[in-house]
């Protein structure tokens, strides 16, 4: 048979398929109801083996953008969804830049789960060196545990069974808390101490608890921010104006941001940061307001870290458009239901969205690989030429 056949349904269905669903956002029974409008008579149960089943090349290509896009900058967005796993609430998270965008479904949005992702590897790794003791200090571990810490082995990759033995055996009186902060201060040492995964040294995010502490340097999304301010109702006239005064001020100075990404200096950086104190140390008498700009004052050495590293976008949105794929899908077929499901919904929608951002038609690349014809590059690969140097 030539190469791309086997068993009953041919190449060129198996490459419609995959592209209806996944990229055009059909449902299975309408994908099933169009095969037979044009004459090909196919089960149900066929059309969901053709979307899941047998996807490991695809799911070894998925891991190829990854690792591809992790290299691609030492900058990576991140945000998370919600996702039903057969009827139980789980999350997608999303990694991304401007060349690539990955997906990730997994039971939870914990620290934990964040830096499972950036590793890697299938299980989570523990290693204790001479940067876990800042990290635990950071944590706030007691300084007894941090004690009896320092006698578990050392610079030797450690298991979640036998790290779980140390924590039961030496600090079982910690709380739940406390030791997944141990977990994390470990599971982020073996991160940065290993080689084979491109570290992420700066993350474009919200917010949300989990991804604090996890790089080095975490810039927080502007846009994100001022919904904080759009969420304010006031009820009398005067506190109105105020808020409406106070979100022209907090817009005029993100646009004085976006012009020092064009042209950075030392002394712009330095005015902005006092312009900064100044605009959000400031107290309207609208309590609500100022409780919120006291939020956004406590935040500023993380809003403002484009101004030490101006290639960095202001904003997550490229996240929040990663997300409305899944959103979408969410929308018409509700959810995955098996493992196989829970893995392919996230290797196309990586593939769909990397092709997108990279410019390469999707049913011809799906159509490429099917045939097994390989005429077009690797999406990885053209991650790579996207970045190099011209």
């Amino acid at each position: 048979m030539p190469a791309g056949y086997a068993g009953e349904i041919g190449p060129g269905v198996r490459s419609l398929v995959i592209t209806l669903y996944y990229a055009s956002g059909m449902t299975e029974p309408k994908i099933g109801e169009f095969l037979d409008y044009i004459g090909i008579s196919i089960s149900s149960g066929q059309i969901s083996n053709l979307l899941i089943k047998d996807k490991e090349p695809w799911h070894e290509e998925k891991d190829a953008i990854f690792q591809a896009g992790l290299a691609s900058s030492d900058w990576q967005h991140m945000d998370d969804t919600s996702t039903r796993v057969d009827g139980e609430n789980q999350h997608c998270h999303m990694v991304c830049n401007p060349v690539y965008s990955a997906y990730f479904t997994r039971p939870k949005k914990d620290r934990l789960t964040v830096i499972d992702l950036l590793q890697g590897h299938p299980q989570l790794d523990f290693l204790l060196n001479e940067r876990t003791p800042a990290l635990l200090e950071q944590f706030k571990t007691p300084l007894w545990a941090q004690e009896r810490i320092a006698a578990w082995p050392q610079n030797q990759v450690l298991t979640r069974a036998q790290i779980d033995e140390l924590l039961e055996q030496d600090v079982a009186s910690l709380n739940d808390q406390q030791r997944a902060r141990i977990l994390e201060a470990a599971t982020l040492t073996a991160y940065n101490s290993q080689t084979t995964i491109p570290i992420v040294t700066k993350l474009l995010s919200d917010d949300a608890p989990q991804f604090q502490y996890v790089t080095l340097y975490q810039m927080l999304c502007w846009v994100h921010e001022g919904r904080h301010y759009k969420k304010l109702i006031p009820y009398v006239d005067y506190h109105r104006q105020l808020l409406k005064d106070f979100k022209k001020q907090f817009w005029q100075f993100y646009r004085q941001l976006l012009a020092y990404k064009t042209e950075p200096s030392a002394a712009e950086a330095d005015r902005l940061r006092t312009e900064f104190d100044t605009l959000f140390g400031q107290k309207t008498g609208y309590d609500d307001l100022d409780h919120r700009i006291a939020k956004t004052l406590a935040k500023k050495d993380r809003l403002l870290t484009v101004l030490d590293f101006p290639d960095l976008p202001l904003h997550n949105n490229p996240t929040e458009l990663a997300a409305r794929q899944r959103v979408r899908k969410r929308d018409i077929s509700f959810g995955p239901r098996t493992s196989d499901g829970v893995e392919a919904w996230d290797t196309f929608n990586t593939l769909t969205e990397t092709a997108k951002k990279l410019g390469v038609n999707f049913y011809a690349y799906i159509h490429d690989r099917v045939f097994q014809a390989r005429r077009m590059p690797s999406l990885a690969d053209l991650i790579r030429q996207a970045v190099l140097p011209t």
